[in-house]
């Protein structure tokens, strides 16, 4: 095994900002991270899809890079997304990470253009080196469908890629690859709505979007499944999809924080062009809520 495997459950952190929507409030994203720590998180997914990193202001990532690093202060790891549509710019963000104390970087292919197998290996080989910590693959079928499980487990022989975010459905190609690298590559299940089910699959740990309003329900998941109790597990999986189903009918990131500031935290919009509810919408997403019992008693 290369490197410890990263394990349990880790909120993809949502980044709070002001009301300019563009600045990182750094004073709500130390209390979120307070909060989760304090609810037993295991780590924390930093700037990837839920936090937004692709579309945030390059000096806003690395404050928001700086801010995580500083707050957890090595109580539990931190995984940085790094990637960006600039290679060049992908790798100052990965020496930056690095430099700040990150635990991990990670980074999604690249995104839009056709890229063959040999293009990925080459992008993740010359990130690998870029750095001298871990390397994760952020697999997502909406940013780069052609990345098969033997082409994960290839780019898994580069020396310090250890492990990928597996943000896929497909739970049948997660075995596949799972079989693939002799259960040495560290998985993480991606989808919320499937934690339970990948981590029967074989998945070490979950990253998920709404891990960051019911953190509590998504431990009980992880160590439900890990202790053998299928049914408690379901049932909890169950209660949680209620309320994923409810934020997918409103857009997720723009639902989730909305359920951040129903818990007291005042995370902001998401960034432009992606939705601000209006007061309507906003009432609508949290009488489903409420009616789901949101927020859970912990």
């Amino acid at each position: 095994m290369k490197y410890p495997k990263f394990e349990g459950v880790m909120p993809a952190l949502i980044t709070p900002l002001e009301e300019d929507n563009r600045t990182v409030n750094t004073a709500v994203a130390e209390r979120l991270i307070d909060f989760q720590l304090a609810q037993g998180a295991d780590g924390f997914y930093v700037l990837g899809g839920t936090g937004e990193g692709l579309v945030i202001d390059r000096e806003q990532r690395e404050i928001m890079c700086e801010t995580a690093i500083r707050r957890v202060a090595r109580r539990k790891p931190v995984i940085v997304h790094i990637a960006a549509m600039n290679f060049r710019e992908a790798v100052e963000l990965a020496k930056h990470a690095e430099k700040s104390g990150a635990d991990a970087i990670a980074a999604v292919p690249p995104c839009f253009f056709f890229y063959d197998n040999d293009d990925l290996y080459e992008y993740y080989k010359s990130l690998a080196a870029a750095v001298q910590i871990p390397l994760i693959i952020y697999y997502h079928p909406g940013a780069q469908k052609t990345m098969s499980p033997e082409l994960i487990a290839r780019i898994f022989g580069i020396d310090n890629v250890t492990g990928v975010k597996w943000s896929s459905g497909d739970l049948f190609a997660m075995m596949k690859l799972k079989d693939l690298t002799q259960g040495d590559m560290n998985i993480i299940n991606g989808p919320d709505e499937l934690l339970c089910l990948g981590l029967m699959a074989g998945a070490d740990a979950g990253i998920g979007s709404t891990y960051n309003v019911m953190l509590p329900q998504f431990s009980e998941i992880y160590r439900a499944v890990k202790r053998g109790d299928v049914e408690q597990a379901r049932a909890v999986q169950f209660r949680v999809n209620r309320v994923i189903d409810a934020m997918l009918r409103s857009e997720v990131i723009p639902a989730v924080k909305f359920a951040a500031e129903m818990l007291g935290f005042p995370v902001g919009n998401a960034t432009f062009p992606m939705r601000c509810m209006n007061a309507g919408q906003r009432a609508r997403l949290e009488a489903d809520l409420r009616k789901l019992g949101f927020p859970f008693e912990t």
